[in-house]
């Protein structure tokens, strides 16, 4: 059965309350609407409407390490309105993961957007291009998990479901 689903990547929870404290921050100078701390991550691979088994046994046969990801640079994107964070340079591990995930759906038949890998987590939407940005929080997390993700469409957004769990050692 297809639903729509997205390869992510989530912070610890402090890391993401922080994260959300910036945005309402920036949210209030932009007009735009913060992301909630249980919504931020960082999206690997956007399926849309997709089948799950497929999508895990996919990933299942993606290995990857853990690694740290910093989030030390912070921009506006003004063709979609949308503030965001990442790291100044992609880990590559990062860069690896991404490679190795999207070449095993490939193989699995996925039919994937074949514009560049950003490495970046949406913190604002619908958001005013802002004089400046505040300096980010010194935020860095442990990854040692990516997620397979089931998002649902709603009138007060996307609601987030946990479809599978992928240890990265």
């Amino acid at each position: 059965m297809a639903a729509r689903l997205f390869f992510a990547l989530f912070p610890p929870a402090e890391a993401a309350r922080e994260l959300e404290r910036w945005a309402r921050q920036v949210a209030g100078e932009t007009r735009g609407k913060p992301v909630r701390a249980a919504q931020i991550h960082l999206t690997l691979v956007f399926l849309g409407e997709a089948d799950a088994g497929r999508a895990v046994h996919a990933a299942r046969r993606v290995s990857g390490g853990a690694f740290e990801l910093p989030l030390d640079s912070a921009r506006y994107w003004k063709h979609n309105q949308i503030v965001w964070a990442g790291p100044a340079r992609a880990p590559a591990a990062l860069e690896r993961l991404v490679a190795d995930l999207q070449l095993e759906l490939y193989r699995a038949e996925f039919i994937l957007e074949r514009r560049p890998f950003a490495a970046h987590v949406t913190l604002v939407r619908k958001a005013r291009e802002p004089a400046a940005l505040p300096p980010l929080p010194p935020i860095s997390w442990s990854v040692s998990e990516m997620l397979l993700m089931q998002s649902q469409l709603a009138r007060a957004g996307s609601a987030y479901a946990v479809r599978e769990r992928f240890a990265l050692s």
